[in-house]
């Protein structure tokens, strides 16, 4: 669940990025940011850590990004370090992208088997998504053994579940419910 802050700063950001020609340029750095702190928790818990100055946590912003990402992307971190809010990078940064994507005609899905999908498979699902919507879909592939066989789709808002694990889940609840 997204939160009212995490809705706002993305919505402005997007409007801001959209204003100055940049929104595709700046999903991709926006993204890569948010990456780099999840990959390193360690250095998002420092630029939020209260007992240090909040100038030296907006110098660290500075130190890591300037002249590396779109300026006004560098002034939305050290604005949200500043506000104590960049807890809530990661629901701005998919707020900015539902927007780029709703401006862009592209469709997200996720889709998750219970193994790796072979290039070829991935080919004609991603034709067969884009075929259906008459979209540009964005398409991500994740791996769950725990759904023992099948595949699962989350599209626009819904999930398709032909998983094997699914239909056991349902078979179960028939019974008991006998």
């Amino acid at each position: 669940m997204m939160t009212e802050t995490a809705l706002k700063y993305g919505d402005s950001f997007y409007d801001l990025a959209m204003e100055e020609g940049q929104t595709k340029e700046v999903l991709e750095q926006f993204t890569m940011v948010v990456n780099l702190f999840k990959e390193n928790p360690e250095y998002h818990r420092l630029l939020a850590e209260p007992s240090i100055p909040k100038a030296e946590r907006v110098k660290l912003l500075d130190e890591a990004f300037g002249g590396k990402v779109w300026p006004y992307l560098l002034n939305f971190l050290k604005l949200m370090c500043e506000h104590g809010n960049l807890g809530e990078l990661n629901g701005a940064l998919k707020e900015f992208k539902k927007r780029f994507n709703a401006d862009n005609g592209i469709a997200e899905a996720i889709v998750t088997s219970a193994r790796e999908l072979s290039e070829d498979q991935k080919k004609s699902l991603l034709e067969k998504l884009e075929k259906m919507s008459g979209k540009k879909v964005d398409m991500t592939v994740l791996v769950n053994p725990a759904l023992i066989g099948g595949i699962r789709l989350d599209y626009e808002g819904k999930r398709y579940d032909g998983t094997a694990k699914h239909r056991l889940d349902e078979l179960a609840r028939i019974v008991e419910q006998a």
